[in-house]
């Protein structure tokens, strides 16, 4: 691999990433404090507003392989401005009096631009860490939280200041101020698509299929879950505020999980560290069932750290099992985890309606406890390198000969 100076400069290139990442991701929060506006403004049913998002959320999710294929000659300079300014023009088309025509086609627009910022960031942290690109990888994921924690709820301060056109043309003012400091902070030449891992040619085949599915199901029980904890809350007598407290919690555990999960990773390896973090997450989330409001708040950030923490370490074990053209695979990666974040409250909310609401929570903690299995079939696929005893016996096994005799002598 090409170093271009990534051993000065590598720290730089992560700063201009998470700064992308918290941007589009904040972004893509944002959106949600406008859609009671937007539904009162607009007469749109709760159907239409689902539609609505999912011009954004769709566009987003959907263009992540092509943009990659589009643009893998570009810098990720030139990559993540593009990706900056597009997505600042549909916020700008959005503000623009052109009624409901114009906020479709901003929301489409800006998911465009959105659709850049995750592959191409991604690969660019990767390529500038290389093999010791685990725990950037989870400092990237990171940063995407604190956008999302940031920018809706200084959109909500300011919305009943300003009114919402004059919101989403800041949100834009604000693109254009990170479009000029990604300048300094991304690289102008062109990556490789290739990252030296330590993984031999064509470990990943197979191994990455599993680890698509992981991520998919992992988005899946974070989603249902959140799904329902609303109602969760208001059942053991909390009110709405005490509904927006949970969730705080939750995203405060969530935030410490992603940065502090993937260091997780390098201790215990990745399938180690997954099964530890998605057999928590199960059987936290069957607790909050059983628990009353203080405890289940007492919880909730516990609940948060492992339910958000196990996709830094997923984040981080891409490159190894990419099977060489790293960019897709993160393109393809995130097209699955985004769009299981769009299906699977869908799928969780039809389980409840014909069932209950206990019967939708616990079938998001069984979607957890899913993943223990299939995290071990994963540790074959993995290298020595990411893999802690459990996912390589023999390993383990040689480790504990040698410890026995050391102790017999």
């Amino acid at each position: 691999m090409k170093s271009w100076g990534f051993g000065t400069s590598k720290k730089k290139n992560l700063a201009g990433a998470c700064l992308a990442h918290a941007l589009h991701d904040g972004y893509t929060d944002a959106l949600y404090v406008f859609l009671p506006i937007w539904q009162a403004q607009f007469g749109l049913s709760y159907a239409a507003l689902a539609i609505l998002r999912a011009l954004y959320s769709g566009t987003m999710g959907g263009l992540q392989i092509p943009a990659d294929r589009v643009l893998r000659g570009w810098s990720p300079r030139a990559a993540l401005i593009l990706s900056t300014v597009l997505a600042l023009t549909g916020l700008l088309i959005m503000a623009a009096p052109f009624g409901f025509a114009g906020l479709c086609v901003g929301l489409v627009v800006a998911g465009i631009g959105s659709s850049i910022q995750h592959p191409c960031a991604s690969m660019l942290v990767t390529v500038s860490y290389g093999a010791a690109a685990r725990h950037p990888l989870g400092i990237y994921n990171f940063s995407g939280d604190l956008g999302k924690a940031a920018l809706p709820a200084l959109v909500a301060v300011l919305l009943p200041i300003l009114g919402w056109q004059p919101v989403l043309g800041l949100m834009a003012a604000l693109g254009i101020a990170v479009s000029v400091a990604l300048v300094p902070l991304a690289p102008a030449a062109p990556i490789a698509r290739t990252v030296t891992t330590g993984t031999a040619s064509g470990q990943g085949r197979g191994g990455f299929g599993i680890l698509t599915t992981i991520g998919a199901l992992d988005t899946a029980t974070r989603m249902g879950y959140l799904l329902f904890l609303p109602f969760l809350i208001h059942g053991q007598g909390g009110d709405t505020a005490m509904v927006g407290l949970a969730l705080a919690l939750l995203f405060i555990g969530g935030a410490f999980g992603k940065a502090t999960c993937s260091r997780l990773g390098e201790r215990l390896g990745v399938v180690g560290s997954v099964m530890l973090t998605e057999a928590a997450t199960a059987l936290l989330i069957a607790a909050t069932l059983f628990t009353p409001l203080t405890p289940t708040l007492i919880l909730l950030p516990l609940l948060g750290i492992v339910l958000n923490g196990t996709s830094s370490v997923l984040y981080g074990a891409v490159p190894e099992l990419s099977d060489g053209d790293t960019g897709r695979a993160f393109a393809v990666f995130y097209t699955s985890v985004i769009g299981s974040g769009g299906v699977a409250p869908i799928l969780y909310g039809v389980i409840a309606d014909h069932s209950t609401q206990t019967i939708g929570v616990l079938a998001s903690a069984a979607t957890a406890a899913l993943i223990v299995p299939l995290a071990l079939m994963l540790g074959p696929h993995l290298s020595d390198s990411t893999a802690g005893p459990q996912e390589r016996p023999g390993v383990f096994r040689n480790r504990m000969s040698r410890w026995i005799g050391q102790g017999r002598q």
